[in-house]
């Protein structure tokens, strides 16, 4: 089940409303975090989307899933340097999982990984930011 990018820009659009919201109404803080969360949840759904296009072209370039992978392990650690929500921090580590599962069967030989954990893990993560 893929997570398309109009979903989770649609979600990146509704955590900015929150995050303005909790502009008028709390702290600049927690606005800054909210903000770097949805911003780096995006880069998380694009490098989700390049990871989905690399596994199907696995057989031509095999050293681009690996790129697509760190893509999304270094913007998890963007987030999670970032954050103390317990829910957040969760979702970072489900996602984390999931991309080692993937980097795994990749280097086994699997040419067609189970990219389902990925993208419901990068569906969550989206979510949790806009809480």
């Amino acid at each position: 089940m893929a997570v398309s990018r109009r979903r989770l820009t649609a979600v990146a659009a509704a955590v900015a409303s929150v995050a303005l919201t909790a502009a008028l109404t709390g702290g600049c803080d927690a606005v800054n975090k909210a903000l770097d969360c949805v911003q780096t949840a995006d880069s998380i759904a694009d490098s989700v989307t390049d990871l989905q296009q690399a596994v199907e072209n696995t057989a031509n370039d095999p050293a681009q899933a690996d790129s697509s992978l760190d893509s999304i392990e270094k913007n998890l650690d963007k987030i999670g340097d970032k954050t103390d929500n317990a829910d957040v921090n969760k979702a970072v580590d489900d996602l984390r999982k999931a991309v080692g599962t993937v980097r795994t069967a990749i280097r086994n030989g699997d040419r067609t990984p189970d990219l389902g954990p990925v993208t419901d893990a990068a569906g969550e993560l989206t979510k949790v930011c806009s809480k």
